[in-house]
């Protein structure tokens, strides 16, 4: 078994361009869950429009890239205002059954056939990076960081994805430090009595659910244009329960917690499966094929996230405290 490739390719995932767009719709999460409690389980609708906003633009309509980032982020904000207008007053567990039926029927009409001159239909779409990938600085080549090798692009996708992370980041602090954040803590904790001090609470949930969204909008963004293509099955139920996964593993009411919380996950998941193989081709796990290692790695991720939640359910970086509004 060569652990030295398997190191690499878990080395790899840590600072991977997938990690950081799942970092980046978790830190969104963060925004609607960990700091206003808001139930939501149709993150992966926010992305999906951030997607298929930067690609159609710029295919059917030629956008530059910058113009293309933008429509992305102002179509992530109207299906906010849209969903959260008839929604935001539900109770939590009504808001979840909304939210991912809502996701679920945006994907579906990403993927009818009757739209597909726009959308690609289920094919999806492709190629939309030129304009993205014309502002590499980096000369072309393989470039070594440490034992990881990157080409010129990978780099780059990486450097952007990381960077928009930090700036999500620092945004998310400077947010929930200020008297809005800490409204925004209020509702989460008490609404009732953020209501009495004469607060717009309708307003404060709609504004999260527009910037947690346009968060996992550039998420979004990130995760295709790392390979080019976007297709509506990318954007089912699997996508939003992973996000919720790495919140809930880093600390729902934190900042750093998703961040570290999507490197962890993710690179678990590389270093199990990879492991997995090693041993199963030396033959030392004859009950199982090549086939069956990419089910059996999240059965024992899924494993671990048990014994986490059983021993210390407020994440890594969590504060206990901060459950009690879920009682």
């Amino acid at each position: 078994m060569d652990f030295l490739n398997i190191l690499n390719l878990t080395g790899g995932e840590l600072i991977g361009a997938y990690t950081a767009a799942y970092v980046l719709c978790a830190l969104g999460l963060a925004m609607h869950f960990g700091f206003t409690g808001l139930l939501n389980f149709g993150q992966a609708a926010f992305a999906a429009l951030g997607a298929y906003g930067y690609a159609i633009s710029t295919l059917s309509w030629g956008w530059p890239w910058y113009s293309a980032v933008l429509f992305g982020l102002v179509c992530s904000a109207a299906f906010a205002v849209i969903l959260g207008i008839p929604t935001l007053r539900l109770r939590a567990d009504y808001l979840a059954i909304v939210t991912i039926a809502a996701a679920q029927a945006l994907r579906f009409a990403f993927g009818t056939g009757e739209y597909r001159e726009v959308t690609g239909g289920a094919n999806g779409l492709s190629q939309f990076g030129e304009s993205f990938y014309s502002l590499n600085f980096f000369p072309d080549g393989r470039y070594e960081i440490g034992v990881l090798t990157f080409s010129a692009d990978e780099l780059f996708i990486r450097v952007v994805g990381w960077g928009l992370v930090i700036l999500a980041a620092v945004l998310l602090l400077l947010l929930t430090r200020s008297p809005w954040g800490r409204v925004l803590k209020g509702i989460r904790e008490d609404e009732d009595a953020v209501r009495a001090l004469g607060k717009n609470i309708f307003a404060y949930k709609l504004q999260s659910l527009a910037i947690g969204g346009s968060l996992a909008s550039l998420g979004g963004m990130v995760f295709v244009m790392s390979s080019q293509t976007n297709q509506p099955s990318t954007w089912g139920t699997n996508f939003t329960f992973m996000i919720w996964t790495i919140l809930l593993l880093g600390g729902a009411a934190t900042i750093l917690g998703p961040i570290v919380g999507g490197m962890i996950f993710f690179a678990l998941l590389m270093f199990l499966q990879n492991v997995l193989e090693g041993l199963v081709n030396l033959g030392l796990l004859p009950f199982l094929d090549i086939a069956q290692v990419g089910q059996i790695r999240f059965l024992l991720v899924g494993l671990i996230l048990m014994l986490l939640v059983i021993f210390r359910p407020q994440g890594i970086f969590g504060n206990k405290k901060e459950m009690q509004f879920n009682g």
